[in-house]
C-alpha cells in the first residue's frame, strides 16, 4: 500500500524545536515522520524514542543511522527496546553514514559493503531472536542473543545511493531508503534495481522502497521547492508543490515508480506547523484514492 511521510530536518530547525514539530506532525495526520542522523547533529534512537513516548499513532522512522558507529549488537538493543515499548511505530534504517563524518570520529571502514553485507544479515537475525555467531571482517558475535527481541521484528532498512549499494540492500535488507532531488524515471530504475537484486538473492516478499521528495505548499511554494532542487536537470521533475492536492497528485508519478513511501522533506523557509497540516491532507488524500 502506498504511503505518505514527512521529515523533520536538523538543518533547518533546532533540537528545541523537535518536540513543538512531533506534536505538530501527529495533529496534522502525518503517519510517518522520519529524522535523520547526520553527525555530528542528533541522535537518532533518543529523539525517536522521545517522539514515540510523546505520542500515540505516529510512526517514527530512522534515516538512517550510521552503522560504523555502533556495534551491531548494541543497535539490536536499542531497536529491539524501541518496538517492545512502542509495537509497529519504529522504522528503523542504517546506512554507510558519510565517509569524511566516519573518518572524524575514528569509525571510517575501509569496505563499507562489506560491512554492510555483514552487519544488515545480523541485525535482522538479532531482533528475531536468533542466537548470532559471526566471524566477519568487521562483526564479530560470540552467541550473541536478544533477551526480548521484538514480538513483531519491524524491518530492517538500508540507505542506497550507488549502484552496488543499491544491489545489496535489495540482498540484505528488508526495504530502502533513497535520497531526495531525484525525478520519478530515476527511482524507477533505483527501485527495479533493488528488487531485481532481492530476487537474485532468492528472496521472497515485496521489498518496501521509501523516497524522500522535496515539497513545497502555500505562498511561493514552486520558487522554494525548485529552489532547494538546486541547478539539477529538469528540476520541475524533482519536486512537488502547490496545495495538498496538487502534492498528492504529484505523488502517483512516484507510486508509479515503483515507490512504496513518499516521504515530504520540507522546502526551506517552511512553518513546520502548516506544512505537517498540509502533509497529513495529502497522507488523507492518497489514502482514501487507495480505497
Amino acid at each position: 500500500m502506498t504511503r505518505i511521510g514527512a521529515i523533520f530536518n536538523p538543518y533547518t530547525h533546532t533540537p528545541e524545536a523537535f518536540r513543538d514539530a512531533v506534536l505538530a506532525a501527529e495533529a496534522g495526520g502525518v503517519p510517518e515522520l522520519w529524522v535523520w542522523e547526520d553527525c555530528f547533529r542528533q541522535s537518532a534512537f533518543a529523539t525517536v524514542g522521545a517522539a514515540l513516548a510523546w505520542t500515540e499513532r505516529l510512526r517514527l522512522g530512522i534515516g538512517i543511522a550510521p552503522m560504523p558507529l555502533r556495534n551491531v549488537a548494541a543497535t539490536a538493543m536499542e531497536i529491539a527496546t524501541l518496538e517492545r515499548l512502542f509495537p509497529g511505530r519504529v522504522l528503523p534504517g542504517i546506512g554507510h553514514g558519510v565517509l569524511s563524518w566516519m573518518g572524524q570520529a575514528g569509525a571510517r571502514v575501509a569496505s563499507p559493503l562489506t560491512l554492510m553485507r555483514e552487519y544488515v544479515p545480523a541485525l535482522r537475525d538479532l531482533l528475531h531472536g536468533a542466537r548470532v555467531d559471526a566471524a566477519g571482517r568487521y562483526v564479530t558475535l560470540d552467541g550473541v542473543q536478544l533477551e526480548s527481541p521484538p514480538t513483531t521484528p519491524p524491518l530492517v532498512y538500508a540507505a542506497g545511493e550507488g549502484p552496488k549499494t543499491l544491489a545489496l540492500t535489495g540482498e540484505v535488507a528488508d526495504g530502502t531508503v533513497l535520497d531526495s532531488r531525484h525525478t520519478p524515471a530515476e527511482l524507477r530504475a533505483s527501485a527495479a534495481a533493488v528488487r531485481a537484486a532481492r530476487a537474485e538473492a532468492g528472496r521472497e516478499g515485496r521489498h518496501d522502497v521509501v523516497a524522500y521528495v522535496v515539497a513545497a505548499f502555500g505562498a511561493d511554494a514552486e520558487a522554494r521547492a525548485l529552489a532547494d532542487v538546486g541547478d539539477r536537470p529538469d528540476p520541475h521533475e524533482r519536486a512537488l508543490w502547490g496545495d495538498p492536492a496538487d502534492v498528492a497528485a504529484g505523488a502517483r508519478a512516484y507510486f508509479d515508480a515503483g515507490i512504496d513511501d513518499v516521504v515530504l522533506l520540507p522546502a526551506s523557509r517552511v512553518d513546520l506547523d502548516e506544512f505537517y497540516r498540509a502533509a497529513g491532507e495529502v497522507a488523507r488524500v492518497v489514502s482514501e484514492g487507495e480505497r
